[in-house]
């Protein structure tokens, strides 16, 4: 059994917030589950080539923009999953930190960080 406090959890800094990550590749669960904070009135341009994540709101405000435009608010109790490596922008409103629980499978090592840039997408 793996029992695990946010005070024990080592924080990422992955570029624009934080990532605080539960579980990763060497627990052998075979996804990663992270507490993640994304800072007020940040624009990251993201792409996840190697995983799937799904993310649930449980803090703040954003949005979710995929390649073609379409955007979807992102609130407290809303879910949005990448499941076709989607390349977006995840973007936190400008007033309050955006904060999600995300799991990837397959599972990260847990030292990832973005590399930023809105021409083109920070992928791992």
């Amino acid at each position: 059994m793996i029992v695990r406090s946010l005070s024990e959890v080592k924080p990422v800094d992955w570029g624009n917030g934080v990532s605080r990550r539960f579980l990763v590749a060497s627990d052998g669960m075979g996804y990663t589950l992270t507490d993640t904070i994304v800072n007020a009135g940040t624009k990251s341009r993201l792409e996840y080539r190697n995983h799937l994540e799904a993310c649930y709101c449980i803090e703040g405000e954003g949005e979710v923009v995929d390649m073609a435009g379409n955007s979807y608010p992102i609130t407290p109790g809303t879910m949005y999953a990448l499941d076709q490596h989607d390349a977006h922008f995840l973007i936190a409103a400008p007033h309050t930190d955006l904060r999600l629980v995300c799991m990837f499978t397959p599972a990260l090592r847990g030292d990832e960080v973005h590399s930023l840039d809105e021409a083109r997408s920070s992928a791992y």
